[in-house]
């Protein structure tokens, strides 16, 4: 019974934690135009990782929905943005 109800349990938070791996949103500095949220939204469509980005100006983020049994690395999120003249303050994963 107790390797039952352990075994439900890692499968259960193993689960949870690939869920959580699965939304990305960064805080961006020097997004100012709509402009600038359309270089964004096409630089990662190009990503194969990459299932669905919405930038909001106002609060200067980018959020990303990672497709199942993908990766998207900060270290290639933060080069992406780098590369596209854009810094980095903060990464959070869902």
């Amino acid at each position: 019974m107790k390797k039952g109800i352990t075994l439900g349990l890692l499968t259960l938070l193993m689960s949870t934690s690939a869920f959580a791996n699965h939304l990305v949103t960064v805080t961006v500095k020097g997004m100012v135009c709509s402009f600038c949220a359309q270089g964004i939204t096409k630089k990662f469509n190009t990503e194969d990782a990459v299932r669905k980005v919405d930038v909001s100006l106002k609060d200067h983020l980018v959020s990303l929905e990672v497709k199942e049994g993908k990766e998207l690395t900060d270290a290639s999120i933060d080069k992406i943005l780098k590369d596209a003249g854009y810094t980095v303050e903060k990464i959070e994963r869902k």
